[in-house]
């Protein structure tokens, strides 16, 4: 297998993983902003593997296989993270929503992939947003500089609860023929 440039970004994400938990628990008062800045760098290569190999038409099998993978370890690495630190129900609740989310969403699409179906629950732009607000939510909780840092990280994370929650429910809509047919 030939590796191109985009599924090298997305194999550093998944490499960047362990030093990202590795951080967390670093015993220096610089570890939450070192922690912080491995998970912007995760969603910025994000970003620039996906843009990267569109434009070059770059696409495989692997890497689009990989990229999503790839994200959500990333992203429920971060909530398990915030959630240990936080230790508080106002934040597992939410965090939870979120991975049963991704969960749910994952299978779905895994199944209508097998029958055919898999561009109807393709991402939309409630997902892009939903991640945004994740990614922030998630920045202002790892990196804890101030109260007023994570109380914006907590709200966000409420409000990507809530987008998690209309998208998920957007994807079963678009698959409930499918997901009816006897």
């Amino acid at each position: 297998m030939k590796l191109n440039f985009p599924t090298i970004l997305t194999l550093f994400r998944v490499v960047l993983i362990p030093f990202f938990v590795l951080a967390f628990y670093l015993p220096f008062a610089w570890a939450p902003f070192l922690t912080t800045a491995i998970f912007f760098v995760a969603a910025v290569t994000d970003w620039f593997d996906g843009y990267l190999a569109r434009k070059w038409n770059q696409s495989t099998p692997f890497g689009a296989f990989l990229d999503p993978v790839a994200d959500k370890v990333m992203v429920v690495a971060a909530l398990v993270l915030v959630v240990e630190y936080q230790h508080s129900f106002w934040v597992t609740l939410p965090a939870i929503v979120m991975i049963s989310r991704e969960i749910i969403v994952s299978a779905l699409r895994e199944w209508m992939a097998e029958i055919g179906s898999r561009s109807k629950v393709a991402v939309s732009w409630l997902g892009k947003v939903k991640t945004a607000s994740q990614m922030l939510a998630l920045g202002g909780l790892l990196w804890r500089y101030n109260v007023l840092m994570e109380i914006a990280g907590i709200v966000f994370l409420y409000i990507a609860a809530i987008l998690t929650v209309w998208s998920m429910l957007q994807y079963l809509k678009a698959a409930k023929d499918n997901l009816l047919e006897e």
